[in-house]
């Protein structure tokens, strides 16, 4: 025994273990157990095919590979220099040597199987809980060696168990990726580890070459060009970055739609949408984990480097010891740098992912959802889950990191303390135990306020939409009060919420500012009233790691109410697209048209009946209703192919209902409905599309020459054409803003007869158009040449209509009260519903009849002449492209923002926010002075008076701080939503034909939401980072005259980089403002046409046109982040390079 443990064979030393047992039992048992279960699983796994023909990526490269080599490499050093030194005769411990030796073929087993069927071995439990077990065995071996005063054992330790916990980290992560897959029915964890699709490995490959190498990939060296224009020029859309393979909008939503759809058929009701991220994103997301973890630790590295140091500097320096711990200093302060970004350029990465195909399934299911199903929304409703409820869920992803995180950071700093100031930091840790239930309390609050602030912003957004889409009415009847009362009044309960939230924000603001200060004061005030006196080493370690603790700390509130409010949003997200979808089970659209996208036409298979309706009731409400409210009752119809049908009844009748149930946009409580063949639809308020007027009529649809002028002549739109400045290619505003009444029917009516469908749905289209433009429309389009062999049905109080129909149908109360022929129709009493006087209407139009094409010619010259067309000054695109300034952001709007503040309260933030942060530079200058103090531990109640003095002070002034700064951003708010409505009430009608309802509510709803809830706490985080600065180079202007001698320079370094990046920046940043327009007005546009869309089956036309607009988004985004982390490396380099040389200045000066 005395070979093994010369002098310590004890189990017990002081209060750890002993040397010997720590290496002999605990660290050589964990060892030899870890390799043995991985060489078992070797050689029982190893005629296993590993599919050896699949090429991993650089992660899996890492950690299968790159880990244990690098753990293997270091355990054979820390070997070698034991043999060395007892090759030069000094004594070295025998159980250090095995332990090494155990170590290092741990490492070298873990290589041996990644050569075989890793994923099989590696994800096995058994190997999981094994190794997790020998890094538990490992701490005691840490824990004594970390007490030697050499640096470079005291390194190698740190880096060693480092990485033994990250492999653990691994191993834990592919074990729960393997029970997942094997959840999903997935044969091989290798299908979410490695990329077996070769195209996806051939785009990889050049995403790789294109970043040329790793170095440029850790430095973000590709925005360097895109920096380069925003310094010359005005950036615009083309010098953006390239968007990579896996930020392609359309990947990502199909991957995040196929994990949907499998989601919701495998639980229905019991369906997730969190569940169907993680299933999509899961992978991706969880080895972020692994880095976050490695990235942690090393924050907590620091601090026993620091400790180590000091000592060092109190001891005096024993050979280059202490330029060893400087230099490691260094090293880690910069590998962190780099850690830190590639973890929030990856999270973000993910982000982008998941927020651009959430916004594609949440655009689809617009797309597919039934007008009855939809009435469960309000449109406010479903523009907000757009706007806002994508983002916050989207948020989760920063949140559930953090929550577990911060629980082990919390932990293992106050272990660390523990071991610097014994039982002392109790004292600390009961103020974070107390504020638990606090922030539970908040957290709860915030969650009831932010409910019921979502559901108030909801119907404000609505009652927006409605101004919006009903301007000119509002207008014309000067009804700007009462929509502005109506809107102040959502606004006010909206803002009564937020302020609840604000203020209960303000004391998280508080607890986050306070809990280190008054951590660190009750922690050495204990440890002093315990009797031990404070040195360097000590206290500088203790601050370092309440400085470890901020973060963890003061954010933990902001994580839970962060996942509360994305918890909310995917609820809500949830039952949206868990909502039944338009393709029902009761509607069948049979394929009897062949569909050719060159320019022929398409050909009609003829079937005897074109629409089938038995014993049919319809209600407009949702399926899911208790009790839906019946519009259709007990309706049959068997309408003939080729039959020209009038629908007609009194106004509330049911003809409209009757021709959306057959386009299935109502839902079915009973009966059926078959329509035999394609459907084109014209509403009777015409939906038209932002664009010109010939994409209105092809709507998607291949261009055909001859189809498309015979239909523009039957519709008497070449007249208009011909009046119009671009022809065709004029641009129609949103909602046809640029054409009148007439012009819109017709325009839809086109559309219509373009694209050549078996069965035409027409909802009273003539009525918007005189009677001699009715009757040519009624005679060369509905009864036309093109419409020979087609079905037609027109709800109508038409008479020339009425008395050209083949057959006829009478609607009364929801009913059809009879169905037949003219003749049998005019012997009813039913014909007095729509003439009175059936002679004049035979003879009106027979009469119609007999006129000459010449004859009408000159009418519609006539109608010309009287207005019936927009002027041609009115046909210019009026639309304007978004407009976006340049330079600078002007000093007037942050002038603009502090007057809608209060001047006051912009004031009694900044003296406050001044006042916070000299009272800390001042207890920290006093802990530093009493440590310095040689009197002895007689003053001890002197300076704990004094130390708890500046505690109080801070807390009142960083209460001061808050509340202040959430009453003067609640007022700003209040305030800039007063303005803005106002403007817009105010603005003429030429306004809102320039400018979209989608831009317009985008500054409603998601600007609003920034200047409600962003900008004030980006405003906050600014100040206080702002007097942080200020206050630290005051300390060491104070503390280090020399710092004054590199001030300058790291001045023009700073100013330089920033000069750089803030002109591409704000650029960029307004290049993503631009195109974040466009989603809105589209999907407000796909909102009011999602019918007729669905009638003319475009579904994927606009989907696919959406997802282009989210690609334009993605890459400003994209290029937004990229060069948002470009900066922050560089800064924070340049900071660590300046850390480490003020510590090589303190070993200069060492004896």
């Amino acid at each position: 025994m005395n070979f093994l443990c010369p002098g310590d064979p004890t189990v017990w030393h002081g209060r750890r273990f002993a040397p010997c047992f720590a290496d002999l039992v605990l660290g050589l048992g964990g060892n030899v157990v870890a390799t043995v279960a991985v060489l078992a699983l070797f050689i029982a796994k190893r005629n296993e095919s590993r599919a050896e023909n699949v090429r991993r990526r650089l992660p899996e490269k890492l950690f299968v590979f790159g880990i244990p080599s690098f753990a293997a490499c270091l355990s054979l050093l820390g070997l070698i220099v034991l043999v060395k030194k007892k090759i030069e005769g000094i004594d070295v411990p025998n159980h250090e040597s095995f332990f090494r030796c155990s170590q290092f073929l741990a490492w070298v087993a873990v290589l041996i199987s990644a050569n075989g069927p890793w994923s099989e071995i590696l994800s096995n439990p058994i190997i999981c809980i094994c190794w997790m077990l020998k890094i538990l065995l490992e701490i005691p071996h840490l824990q004594y060696k970390l007490t030697e005063m050499k640096a470079m054992a005291y390194v190698m330790e740190i880096v060693s168990f480092s990485t033994s916990i990250t492999f653990g980290l691994f191993l834990i992560v592919i074990t729960a990726v393997r029970k997942l897959c094997n959840k999903r029915e997935v044969n091989s964890i290798e299908a979410p580890l490695i990329l077996n699709n070769e195209n996806s490995e051939a785009e990889n490959a050049n995403l790789v070459n294109k970043q040329h190498n790793v170095w440029e990939l850790l430095t973000f060296k590709s925005v360097n060009p895109m920096m380069d224009i925003g310094i010359r020029r005005q950036l615009d859309f083309t010098d953006l970055l390239e968007l990579p393979t896996e930020l392609r909008t359309a990947s990502c939503y199909d991957k995040l739609l196929s994990s949907w759809t499998a989601e919701h058929q495998k639980y229905h009701a019991d369906s997730s949408l969190l569940r169907a991220m993680f299933y999509a994103y899961g992978w991706s997301y969880l080895r972020l984990g692994i880095l976050k973890v490695v990235n942690d630790s090393i924050s907590f590295v620091s601090p026993l480097l620091l400790n180590k140091f000091i000592k060092l500097i109190q001891e005096g320096s024993v050979g280059m010891d202490g330029y060893i711990i400087a230099i490691s200093l260094g090293l880690t302060s910069i590998i962190k740098s780099f850690l830190d970004t590639q973890y929030s350029f990856r999270l973000a990465k993910l982000k982008l992912m998941l927020r651009s195909s959430m916004m594609g399934i949440v655009y689809r299911k617009c797309l597919c959802l039934s007008l009855s199903e939809r009435s469960r929304f309000s449109e406010g409703e479903i523009q907000t889950f757009m706007s806002v409820d994508v983002d916050r869920t989207v948020n989760i992803c920063n949140n559930l990191h953090d929550a577990w995180s911060f629980p082990l950071q919390i932990g293992l700093a106050l272990y660390l303390l523990y071991t610097q100031v014994n039982y002392a930091f109790l004292s600390g840790l009961a103020i974070t135990i107390i504020l638990i239930p606090v922030n539970k309390w908040i957290s709860t609050r915030i969650a009831t306020a932010t409910q019921k602030m979502m559901k108030q912003k909801d119907e404000r957004i609505s009652c927006a939409g409605e101004l919006l889409a009903h301007i000119r009415t509002v207008k014309m009847y000067s009804w700007d009060k009462l929509f502005t009362q109506r809107l102040n009044k959502r606004r006010e309960l909206e803002v009564k919420h937020l302020a609840t939230r604000k203020y209960l924000d303000a004391w998280c603001v508080y607890f986050w500012a306070t809990t280190p200060t008054l951590f660190s004061l009750f922690t050495f005030s204990i440890f002093a009233i315990m009797g031990h006196s404070l040195d360097a080493a000590t206290v500088f370690t203790c601050v370092a790691l309440f400085n470890t603790l901020i973060s963890p700390l003061n954010s933990l509130p902001w994580v839970i109410n962060g996942m509360i409010d994305s918890f909310i949003s995917s609820r809500r997200l949830h039952n949206y697209l868990s909502t039944p979808e338009h393709c029902s089970s009761e509607l069948t659209i049979s394929s009897d048209v062949v569909k050719d996208d060159s320019n022929r036409h398409t050909e009609t298979i003829y079937d005897p009946t074109a629409v089938i309706i038995r014993n049919l009731c319809c209600s407009w409400s949702s399926i899911s209703t208790v009790e839906p409210q019946i519009i259709l009752r007990d309706i049959s119809l068997q309408l003939q192919n080729g039959l020209f049908i009038a629908i007609v009844g009194e106004v509330g009748s049911g003809k409209s209902s009757l021709l959306n149930s057959i386009i299935g946009e109502m839902s079915v409580i009973s009966g059926s409905i078959n329509s035999c063949g394609s459907v084109a639809y014209v509403p009777q308020v015409p939906w038209i599309l932002s664009g010109s007027l010939r994409d209105n009529i092809l709507l998607g649809k291949g261009f055909d020459t001859r189809r498309y002028e015979e239909v523009i002549q039957a519709c008497t739109l070449d007249v208009d054409i011909s009046t119009m400045i671009g022809g065709d290619m004029s641009h129609i505003g949103e909602k046809g803003l640029n054409l009148s009444g007439g012009q819109r029917a017709r325009l839809a009516l086109a559309r219509a007869l373009y694209h050549d469908s078996g069965v035409y749905l027409f909802d009273d289209i003539l009525s918007a158009v005189d009677s001699q433009v009715a009757s040519w429309i009624l005679e060369k389009a509905i009864m036309g040449p093109q419409m020979k062999r087609k079905t037609r049905l027109l709800s109508t109080h038409n008479l020339q209509a009425i008395y050209a129909a083949d057959m006829i149908v009478v609607m009364a109360n929801g009913f059809v009260k009879w169905f037949g022929t003219l003749d049998s129709f005019l012997a009813t009493p039913y014909s007095k519903i729509s003439n009175p006087d059936s002679s004049s209407a035979v003879s009106a139009t027979s009469s119609q009849k007999n006129k000459g094409p010449s004859t009408f010619e000159f009418n519609t010259k006539d109608v010309l002449d009287n207005g019936s067309v927009v002027d041609q000054e009115e046909q210019r695109d009026q639309t304007e492209a978004e407009g976006r300034k340049e330079g600078m952001v002007e000093i007037i709007v942050y002038k603009k923002y502090a007057t809608l503040a209060g001047w006051s309260m912009v004031f009694l933030i900044f003296v406050t926010a001044f006042l916070m942060q000299a009272s800390r530079n001042g207890n920290d200058l006093w802990l530093t002075y009493w440590v310095d103090s040689s009197s002895g531990t007689n003053n001890t109640r002197f300076y704990l008076t004094i130390l708890a003095g500046f505690g109080i002070i801070n807390s009142f002034f960083t209460l001061g701080r808050a509340f202040s700064f959430a009453y003067g951003g609640l007022c700003a708010a209040i305030q800039i939503h007063a303005d803005l409505l106002g403007s817009l009430i105010g603005a003429p009608v030429s306004f809102f034909d320039q400018n979209p309802s989608g831009r317009i509510l985008n500054r409603l709803s998601s600007d609003l939401y920034t200047v409600d809830d962003s900008l004030p706490f980006i405003l906050n985080i600014f100040v206080a980072n702002f007097f942080g600065l200020l206050g630290t180079l005051v300390v060491l202007c104070y503390s280090q005259v020399m710092f004054l001698l590199i001030l300058v320079p790291l001045w023009l370094i700073y100013s330089k980089v920033q000069f750089y990046y803030r002109s591409t920046s704000r650029e960029v940043r307004r290049l993503d403002s631009v195109a974040r327009s466009p989603i809105y007005s589209s999907f407000t546009e796909t909102l009011d046409g999602s019918s007729t869309i669905r009638a003319f089956q475009k579904e994927d036309f606009f989907l696919e046109r959406f997802i282009q607009q989210l690609t334009l988004y993605q890459k400003t985004s994209y290029s937004e982040l990229t060069a948002s982390l470009w900066l922050s490396l560089r800064l924070q380099v340049v900071g660590r390079v300046d850390h480490f040389i003020h510590r090589c200045d303190f070993r200069c000066w060492l004896p």
